[in-house]
């Protein structure tokens, strides 16, 4: 699971530098980034790469200076295989493509159903969703252009989150275009004026609390089975705000073994909450019952339960005392 929390160094101790020296300095993180980003699978060149990051922290930090530090920690956010897969498909790379199409064809069709309020295999659902592949190919008049929006995805979210977005957007401005038409002509055919401006369209998905309800469900489910250990670990990072370091002082352990085990427990509890919401809901509990969700509706759980931290994990964690000693905040006594 990737619940990832935002530390902010209001001051930091390195002065202003130019990007591209900043760049040069960070060419062995980029690297490694790059070997773990599937690029070379994808048959994306590391040059394109490069240019592909630049751009993304040139639109992040607009006035093409940072702190080194503030660089660093903005590569670490990075989306950097979402990133990636985009630029290679924008590349024309067969492999990307495959692996787009199979992995987001079902996605957005189901996206394209929650916004339409109809089923993912509805008319208006694929016709929503296979026109953004169109775009996101670059399709122009039937053929492949070089206005692919995938230009304008920089890593910064989850291709997911981004795909969506633009997916509800298009469908918005159908319908502003739709009640544009419809408000030029009476029943006679002639034009009339003036023209009222269309009332505002939501853009949230109408399943978004529904799913996150039951991604709540299922976190709480597997949280309660979870080991202690691994239960603790998780409350003092996501609830408790402590930093690895802290954590391992208080249980123990090295700070890179708290890493490690941090990892491993995210891993088996996405496994665990994914299974729960395929099945709809935990078997020994009929009260907590729902209809089973297929792949493309659990991705939706997890991008909704991730997208600006809409949920508080201290709720998970209520306070209380831990043997002698009590957490309260960042201080422990």
């Amino acid at each position: 699971m990737e619940y990832e929390k935002s530390v902010s160094h209001p001051h930091s101790p390195n002065p202003p530098l130019d990007l591209p020296s900043l760049l040069r300095e960070l060419e062995p993180r980029l690297a490694s980034l790059y070997s773990a980003s599937r690029g070379q699978e994808w048959k994306l060149p590391r040059k394109q790469f490069t240019a592909a990051v630049e751009r993304s922290v040139r639109k992040r930090f607009v006035d093409c200076k940072a702190t080194r530090w503030a660089l660093e920690e903005y590569l670490e956010t990075l989306h950097i295989e979402d990133l990636v897969l985009a630029v290679a498909c924008m590349e024309g790379s067969e492999p990307a493509w495959e692996h787009f199409v199979a992995e987001y064809r079902g996605y957005l069709r189901a996206a394209a159903g929650a916004i339409t309020k109809g089923s993912r295999s509805g008319a208006d659902a694929r016709e929503l969703a296979d026109s953004l592949f169109a775009e996101l190919f670059g399709l122009v008049d039937g053929k492949r252009g070089e206005s692919s929006l995938l230009r304008y995805f920089h890593g910064r979210s989850s291709l997911k989150t981004w795909l969506r977005t633009v997916l509800a957007q298009r469908h918005v401005d159908r319908l502003r275009q739709s009640r544009r038409w419809e408000s030029l002509e009476q029943d006679d055919g002639e034009e009339k004026g003036p023209f009222p401006q269309p009332a505002p369209i939501p853009l949230t998905d109408p399943h978004r609390e529904l799913y996150l309800r039951r991604f709540v469900l299922a976190l709480t489910t597997c949280l309660e089975s979870l080991d202690h250990e691994d239960r603790k670990r998780l409350e003092l990072y996501y609830a408790r705000e402590k930093t690895l370091a802290e954590i391992g002082r208080l249980l123990g352990e090295h700070e890179s073994s708290v890493s490690r085990n941090l990892e491993r427990a995210r891993r088996e509890l996405r496994a665990r909450v994914e299974e729960i919401l395929r099945r709809g809901g935990p078997p020994e509990q009929p009260v907590r019952r729902f209809p089973p969700m297929d792949d493309a509706a659990i991705a939706l759980c997890f991008e909704y339960a991730t997208e600006e931290a809409p949920i508080d994990f201290r709720q998970f964690f209520p306070e209380k005392p831990v043997g002698r000693n009590k957490i309260r905040g960042k201080e422990s006594s």
